[in-house]
């Protein structure tokens, strides 16, 4: 699942940061900034206009990231129902 599809206050887990590119300058930044594997992570809240952007927190750290960066990092949704 991306980021960028997990319902607000869902607890996950990032698995990885997908580059889109070569190089690609938003996946190297958001790893930079904690995305990594085995971060707890969450979707906090959107803003009111087209949902953008979304309040993120991973760890301690909340982020405001676009939906199109948060398409780049893979979660695993924990709890019932996932393995």
């Amino acid at each position: 699942m991306l980021l960028s599809d997990l319902p607000y206050r869902t607890a996950a887990t990032v698995e990885t940061v997908e580059d889109r590119a070569p190089n690609d300058g938003i996946a190297r930044r958001l790893r930079e900034l904690g995305f990594v594997a085995g971060e707890p992570v969450q979707v906090m809240a959107a803003g009111p206009v087209g949902a953008e952007p979304l309040l993120v927190q991973i760890g301690c750290t909340r982020f405001a990231l676009r939906r199109s960066e948060a398409a780049r990092v893979r979660v695993h949704a924990n709890g019932a129902g996932h393995p």
